[in-house]
């Protein structure tokens, strides 16, 4: 499996198909999308996030939560929140753990609070954690340290932070990455029989 990163929550997972996460609007600043996707993942209905017209041919977008199936992909969403006010402020948030080559791969969303155990129960074992990290609209870097700790994922790949592309109130990457040690890499290859033995945090650059 290949994990890219196209900027902000947008990732491409390339499996047997290719699975596109949170595709955001070119109004937010980042490279237009020019993505081909089989399934999409869209984690609330903001602009930032839910921008599926970019994309070409007619791909299967998940934008619910509950089990959803496509050949052999098991992709299962969480309900959660965009804040810590129970979605008051900003609404509801869709966690997504997707299931596909014998790995699991977590894609937080924009969640906005710290998970109660039970719902980290529920998620169960995470391979990659894709977790926010700029605060302001998403858990900051001290919370996303505290969600790691309780999620224990194999690799951790911080999002949703400032970057010379955007000018949202969020913080830079390197709040968070001030409380690990960490590796830069153009994309992150994960391979269910050679899982790293301690935690691995994994800057991803640009696609």
């Amino acid at each position: 499996m290949k994990i890219y990163w196209h900027g902000h929550a947008c990732f491409l997972i390339e499996t047997a198909k290719k699975i596109l996460t949170d595709p955001f609007d070119p109004q937010l600043g980042y490279p237009k999308l020019k993505a081909t996707a089989d399934l999409v993942t869209v984690s609330h209905q903001h602009f930032d996030h839910n921008y599926t017209k970019a994309l070409t041919g007619k791909p299967q977008v998940i934008q619910s939560t509950g089990e959803h199936s496509f050949n052999g992909i098991k992709i299962t969403g969480f309900p959660s929140f965009h804040d810590k006010a129970k979605g008051v402020q900003r609404g509801e948030n869709i966690i997504f753990l997707i299931d596909a080559e014998n790995l699991r791969i977590c894609h937080l969303g924009d969640l906005g609070h710290i998970p109660d155990q039970s719902l980290v129960k529920e998620i169960g074992r995470v391979d990659v954690l894709l977790i926010p990290v700029g605060g302001f609209y998403t858990i900051d870097a001290a919370e996303a340290k505290k969600v790691i700790s309780q999620i224990n994922p194999s690799y951790v790949v911080p999002m949703h932070y400032k970057t010379k592309y955007i000018n949202l109130p969020v913080a830079s990457v390197d709040e968070f990455l001030k409380f690990y040690p960490y590796e830069k890499q153009s994309q992150l290859e994960v391979y269910a029989s050679k899982m790293p033995e301690k935690m691995q945090i994994v800057l991803l650059e640009l696609l």
